[in-house]
């Protein structure tokens, strides 16, 4: 949460900030909408197949794909008018909300569920429980956002407390987590594949367990866009969600190999049959709703988690950060 404090309060005091106006492709007449997703990952299937199977396209919308590589990141350029769209963790605009900010950011459609990332041991554990992390280390995520916090939240549901019982490191970038492992830092890591898998094939650890196994469903990953956004652009808005649910829909009617083939443009240092893999674990732990409006109930787990992890500052009404309108449409 310090995190996103300093930064939105650093772009708030510097500039005047006003949303740029998505503009028309010079080649073609689709309106361009700049989206900042968190980081490139299978966890966000959905999307890639609306964009490779040219559902964007058929709302006249052409998608300009960037990568923060954290949710901090991403909300700077949501933030800053350097991004539309927003792809991120629905705690990061609690954050931003919690700071005052007028012109905030708002959920308007829920793309995963379930926590993306596995519990990677250093050798086999057949039969898993959590207490084989007694005494041990974790290589964990960054402090306030979501994979660490739900990490903790699940250590708490078996009676382990971060820092008495179990060690866990988090002030490894998320791009370093997995080759710190393998290098020797660590009994366990959470990982998201493909890092998680690499591992495994690497012969460097062996993944125990999912973190989705110990929530019910809640708003994981999630689009938003600034307030102003939305309410100057409600039409695109609209078809966007609308591409998204297209998106959807094909992955949940095919299989894994067939949604690995189409996203494979995306993950061109990943083979087929690994992507089938991933495609694979991530449809098991029914990592994407068939409802891209957000749940209520799921909405106040998300927030029980933040409070539980020490990182909410105070509780957000559901209806002043989620506008479900499009979803439901």
């Amino acid at each position: 949460m310090k995190i996103f404090r300093k930064l939105g309060l650093a772009i708030a005091a510097m500039f005047t900030i006003a949303l740029a106006a998505c503009g028309s492709s010079e080649e073609s007449d689709l309106t361009v909408v700049r989206v900042n997703e968190v980081v490139r990952s299978v966890f966000y299937a959905p999307q890639y197949v609306a964009i490779e199977l040219g559902f964007f396209a058929d709302e006249g919308l052409e998608v300009v794909l960037e990568t923060g590589q954290g949710a901090d990141r991403s909300m700077i350029a949501l933030i800053a008018g350097d991004a539309d769209i927003g792809l991120m963790g629905t705690e990061a605009a609690i954050y931003v909300f919690n700071e005052g900010r007028l012109d905030h950011a708002m959920v308007f459609a829920q793309l995963t569920q379930r926590a993306g990332n596995f519990l990677v041991a250093r050798e086999p554990i057949p039969h898993f429980t959590w207490d084989d992390v007694r005494g041990k280390t974790i290589i964990g995520g960054r402090p306030g956002g979501m994979p660490q916090m739900v990490l903790e939240y699940a250590l708490y549901l078996h009676g382990i407390e971060p820092g008495v019982d179990v060690e866990i490191i988090t002030n490894l970038a998320f791009t370093s987590t997995a080759g710190a492992f393998v290098g020797g830092i660590g009994d366990f890591t959470a990982e998201f594949d493909p890092a998680a898998l690499e591992i495994e094939l690497g012969g460097h650890g062996y993944v125990v367990t999912g973190l989705a196994n110990y929530t019910m469903p809640l708003p994981y990953t999630v689009y938003m866009a600034n307030k102003s956004f939305i309410e100057e652009n409600p039409d695109i808005v609209e078809r966007f969600v609308r591409a998204v649910r297209r998106g959807q829909q094909w992955v949940a009617d095919h299989s894994p190999m067939e949604i690995a083939e189409v996203i494979s443009p995306f993950f061109p240092h990943s083979n087929l049959e690994d992507l089938t893999f991933i495609v694979n674990r991530y449809q098991s732990q029914d990592t994407w709703p068939q409802d891209l409006a957000v749940n209520r109930d799921g909405f106040h787990l998300l927030q029980t988690i933040m409070e539980h992890g020490g990182e909410l500052q105070q509780w957000v009404d559901f209806d002043a950060l989620i506008n479900n309108s499009f979803a439901k449409n």
